[in-house]
């Protein structure tokens, strides 16, 4: 039962080239960036994202961008990566832009084993009627595009048929996580963590505080151990912020 490894180098090893990976955080809010940086020091490619964005330039998965080791991300937000817009507009990376709450939904869903749901967002839009550049050619021209999605009215709504996300791998980042595994994800640094964790095949936890099992308060845990199969103690992270605002 005891699930942690001695470095997030030993966490992330059996993650090979073509891989998929569900990833925590928001912006660089509660990404796990220990394992990134190990995955990049790993020497993998043609990875398979799903986050709500890709980091910043040069910062957790932006740094894998920079290095050309994602083939293809399922991403919510481009915004604050100029690499990411580039790989995209130039061709070089495919994006399956979805819906925030949608992209949340559908990594809850592969956690909880539910293979699709309905829901109204993107009715009306390409989302639903498919079109969406998932790849450029490198010349302004769309070389892959979204296919169209089912459609049904329930009670006179129309919903959009959503498939649910299941990746090889997830990584999380939690503050508090005991040797079973269970975790607890520290305010607005939880985001995603849950969803990703739950999604992965293999979840891999970095931690900043590893205590004993059942010093954490069973009605406080986040994640559940049954869902983590790895955790690695990351003591004192440096937590980087996007873009600091300050008062002249």
């Amino acid at each position: 039962m005891d699930k942690v490894v001695e470095s997030a180098a030993a966490a992330v090893a059996d993650v090979t080239d073509g891989c998929s990976l569900a990833v925590g955080g928001f912006g660089l809010c509660g990404i796990p960036e220990a394992l990134i940086d190990a995955l990049l020091e790993l020497g993998v490619r043609d990875l398979e994202t799903v986050s709500n964005n890709c980091g910043v330039d040069g910062i957790g998965l932006g740094l894998l961008l920079e290095h050309k080791r994602i083939r293809r991300t399922i991403s919510s937000y481009v915004g604050e990566n100029k690499e990411f817009a580039r790989q995209f507009l130039s061709g070089e990376l495919e994006v399956e832009l979805t819906p925030q709450g949608t992209l949340a939904e559908r990594l809850r869903a592969g956690g909880a084993g539910i293979p699709a749901f309905y829901t109204p967002t993107g009715v009306g839009t390409q989302v639903a009627d498919g079109g969406l550049p998932w790849r450029y050619d490198g010349s302004g021209g769309v070389a892959v595009a979204s296919p169209p999605k089912e459609t049904r009215d329930f009670d006179g709504r129309s919903y959009v048929l959503e498939t649910a996300i299941r990746t090889d791998f997830a990584l999380v980042h939690a503050w508090l996580g005991d040797r079973h595994g269970n975790l607890v994800y520290r305010e607005a640094a939880g985001n995603f963590n849950a969803d990703c964790a739950a999604a992965g095949r293999v979840t891999i936890a970095q931690v900043e505080h590893l205590i004993e099992p059942g010093e954490i308060d069973p009605a406080r845990v986040h994640t559940p151990g049954i869902h983590v199969h790895r955790v690695v103690h990351v003591p004192d992270p440096v937590k980087r912020i996007e873009r600091e605002t300050v008062r002249s």
